[in-house]
């Protein structure tokens, strides 16, 4: 494109001259709207004279190649416009999800969303503290009878009185724990063992659970403080509230949508 075609043309965007065609590339007509869409694309703003020309030109010798290209037997047109259209597809779609989620999908849907299951927002927690005899896959009877034994005996020794703390210092095979007096913190109910996590909660405070066995040996549980009831905060939840009425309203929608058009298959089509 010759350097005074292009500046004849940006003057009629910029000066709002209405000669047609706004821009024409082999005989294809491009609307002076057409532009403005370009421009908005690329964030170019119209009150840029300099940065207008320039887009200008861009845009008429891409579109200049483009055609000069559709000519050259090299690329299959039939191909090209099949990749294109399903890109056009694509982006139609995604555009307009994204626009229809937001506005559907908002703080407020979310928050009532939250309000509305609290039940499932919540859990109880205890302190607990425990003595650990460890067992493994590979132990023989006799050093899995030993081990039981040894933990029944810690199990005997705390409920006549002996301090738990003491007893989890000297037996419990639990490294991180065992110095600690067998102190575990605060746990979430289900975050442990199934039968850990049913027999713990299943105990009042200062109360001694019987021998526990779970994957890592034999336990013997005590309830510090708890089981209460605590509330996640929206803050740690929402963003597991927000994918999961995206993914509903996305589906719903999707569903409206293809309900509203026909569809028909030829024979041949459905074969």
């Amino acid at each position: 494109m010759k350097k005074a075609t292009g500046f004849c043309i940006a003057v009629m965007l910029l000066s709002g001259c209405s000669d047609p065609p706004f821009l024409e590339v082999d005989g294809k007509v491009i609307s002076e709207s057409e532009f403005q869409q370009y421009l908005n694309l690329k964030r170019i703003p119209g009150s840029s004279e300099k940065q207008v020309q320039r887009a200008l030109e861009d845009y008429a010798s891409r579109e200049a190649l483009a055609a000069a290209i559709l000519k050259d037997d090299k690329i299959e047109n039939a191909s090209v416009n099949a990749e294109v259209e399903e890109f056009r597809k694509q982006l139609l779609i995604g555009r307009y999800f994204d626009h229809y989620l937001a506005d559907v999908v908002n703080e407020s849907a979310v928050a009532n969303f939250y309000n509305a299951n609290a039940q499932d927002y919540q859990a109880r927690k205890a302190k607990l503290s425990h003595v650990l005899v460890r067992t493994r896959p590979e132990m023989s009877d006799e050093e899995r009878a030993a081990a039981l034994t040894k933990i029944t005996e810690v199990l005997s020794r705390a409920r006549r009185g002996d301090e738990f703390t003491a007893l989890a210092k000297e037996f419990s095979e639990d490294a991180v724990s065992a110095g600690k007096g067998g102190d575990l913190g605060w746990l979430q109910e289900g975050t442990v063992s199934e039968s850990f996590s049913a027999a713990a909660f299943d105990l009042d405070v200062g109360e001694i659970s019987d021998v526990v066995t779970t994957p890592f040996g034999f336990h013997v549980i005590r309830v510090e403080e708890g089981p209460e009831v605590v509330r996640q905060p929206l803050e740690s939840v929402e963003g597991n509230i927000r994918y999961h009425l995206r993914q509903k309203a996305k589906e719903e929608e999707t569903k409206r949508l293809l309900e509203s058009i026909e569809v028909s298959m030829s024979e041949k089509a459905k074969s």
